[in-house]
């Protein structure tokens, strides 16, 4: 079967807003235009956090890759992560036992805590320079109503084997100062700066091969045993495999109902006084629609986020990034009133996101020997790294049963809630 899509890959500044503190000062890969038609094992399509993962992992699975990025690349999404490498989902684990039963919800839940820990061992060994600090989180309750949830969420969890306790309010505001009504606090998580691991792991698949192409992937041709890409200089790339890491469009095919596009805006403060953190620097998501999120720098910034919305056009999103930082940093005072409130950097990005908080992670339907990954929603590259594991088998030829549960073409619930938020962000948003 051929399945031969035009592509239509969106430019960085429509991903893009602002500017974030990222990757300062750091030698970036280079990447060369391409000049002749090429053969490789595998096509790696895009160079942000998902291309640089999938990228090592198969070079070190001893495939040849190819990278293929059309603009300047890792400025991107990966620009606009705030590089919270969380294992808990933006679906709660109650949510997943709802829909998918207890067994299966655990399971997905274990994987993302191992892909954190996968994600550590993997800096670690290659002795990766990017800010990489293991962190527990906090996950505050918004109200009484919530703290009831969030203790029912601890006991699954609890039951799942997943570490953590719950913080009633007398106990968090006593060791964190935090007054909320309640948290779960939990160890396994971890920040770094997107852009230093990005471009490391590039350089580690650049020494073991790799080769860095500046190319624009007009269209693809998936037939036989081979997917050809077409590229704007009328060169090609034929490869074995091919895997679209390009964010959050599917370029020339249809996205799954299960995704959406969304926006999300974050700021990073001045310097703050070390003293003035709150204690051991946890990362910090608030139950809450739209989220609150926060976490501190090696300088000792204070990075906020959240007011995620609909917004796809960039124009609008760029129009929005001045109210949109006031009331983030509004919350982020009420929150931690200890705050210097002033801002260094401020940004908005646009991402994928799925009606389950799943990933979609797999072969790409009707196009043999494509794979995707995308609709990573708040757990980026902790679900980058899943994905470059789950793929890399996947080329191997192994297949495990738990691959479906992040198939492309999998049916989901949720989508109802799709459809209620986009009723209420209306037309602007478009």
């Amino acid at each position: 079967m051929a399945s031969d899509p035009d592509l239509d890959e969106s430019d960085h500044d429509q991903m893009v807003s602002g500017c974030s503190l990222w990757g300062r000062n750091a030698i970036r890969p280079e990447w060369r235009p391409i000049e002749q038609s090429i053969a490789a094992d595998v096509a790696v399509i895009g160079g942000g956090i998902t291309g640089a993962l999938i990228a090592e992992h198969l070079t070190a699975r001893g495939f040849s890759v190819v990278v293929v990025d059309r603009e300047e690349p890792d400025f991107g999404s990966t620009a606009a992560s705030t590089a919270m490498l969380q294992w808990e989902i933006d679906s709660t684990l109650s949510e997943l036992e709802t829909w998918y039963g207890f067994e299966r919800a655990a399971g997905i839940y274990r994987r993302s805590a191992a892909a954190v820990a996968g994600l550590a061992k993997l800096i670690a060994a290659n002795g990766i320079a990017c800010g990489f600090r293991p962190r527990n989180t906090l996950y505050l309750a918004a109200n009484q109503e919530g703290a009831r949830d969030l203790q029912a969420e601890r006991q699954l969890r609890r039951r799942a084997g997943l570490p953590g306790v719950y913080l009633e309010h007398p106990d968090l505001f006593t060791q964190f100062e935090l007054d909320r009504d309640g948290a779960i606090y939990s160890p396994g998580s971890a920040e770094a700066d997107p852009l230093l691991l990005t471009w490391a792991l590039i350089a580690i698949a650049v020494r073991r091969g790799a080769q860095l192409l500046k190319a624009s992937v007009t269209a693809l041709h998936s037939d036989g045993d081979h997917v050809t890409a077409e590229t704007d200089g009328g060169h090609v790339i034929q490869a074995r495999h091919l895997v679209l890491a390009t964010g959050y469009s599917m370029p020339g095919l249809e996205m799954p109902k299960l995704h959406r596009v969304c926006s999300s805006w974050a700021f990073a403060t001045v310097p703050q006084n070390p003293a003035r953190l709150w204690r051991d620097r946890a990362l910090i998501w608030e139950d809450s629609h739209p989220h609150l999120y926060m976490r501190t720098t090696a300088d000792h910034r204070i990075v906020a986020g959240g007011e995620d919305d609909g917004t796809v056009n960039a124009a609008v999103r760029e129009r929005k990034l001045p109210a949109k930082i006031r009331v983030i940093q509004a919350k982020m005072q009420r929150l931690w009133p200890r705050a210097d409130t002033r801002i260094a950097h401020a940004w908005g990005g646009t991402f994928g996101e799925t009606a389950d908080g799943l990933p979609l992670i797999g072969p790409a339907p009707g196009m043999p020997h494509v794979f995707a990954a995308y609709g990573y929603g708040g757990n980026g590259i902790t679900l980058s790294y899943l994905a470059a594991q789950m793929i890399g088998a996947m080329i191997a030829g192994m297949h495990r049963d738990w691959f479906e549960d992040f198939a492309l073409d999998r049916d989901g619930p949720g989508l109802r809630r799709f459809g209620e938020d986009r009723a209420r962000a209306g037309s602007e948003l478009r």
